[in-house]
């Protein structure tokens, strides 16, 4: 018994491959990407808690100008009261690698701050993947 393959055979199982890998790759990378989105939500939880602690040792929220980094570096004016570093350097990224960004007055949660992340360009605006999320 001979158990070798005709060309024929091959071929027809690499268009096989090709087609089931046509049909599963777009899926998967869309699945990806609703991950990072679903994923921004509960890291933004993890910095607005670092925020909250903040607010507790320093009676004050961070303002826009020293935004997310007081939380790892105490301001001057703060040094015997700030108890940090509350958070790590990593967790300030977005699932996409980019910073989030920190608004002292929030125009999405007026009378407090927002934390925004830019999505997958990291660029404000855009649409699916690209949509900027906030903080609730």
């Amino acid at each position: 018994m001979d158990m070798a393959f005709t060309l024929i055979e091959l071929l027809v199982v690499i268009v096989i491959i090709s087609l089931l890998a046509g049909w599963v790759a777009p899926q998967l990378i869309q699945r990806l990407g609703k991950a990072k989105k679903d994923l921004a939500r509960p890291k933004m939880e993890t910095i607005e808690t670092a925020i909250a602690n903040f607010y507790m040792d320093c009676g004050r929220y961070p303002d826009d100008s020293e935004g997310l980094e007081v939380l790892l570096t105490a301001p001057a004016e703060l040094e015997e009261k700030w108890k940090g570093p509350y958070i790590k350097q990593s967790q300030l990224l977005d699932p996409w690698g980019n910073p989030y960004i920190y608004v002292a007055e929030g125009e999405v949660n007026p009378g407090s701050f927002d934390l925004i992340s830019y999505g997958a360009d990291g660029e404000s605006g855009g649409e699916g993947d690209n949509a900027d999320i906030y903080n609730d």
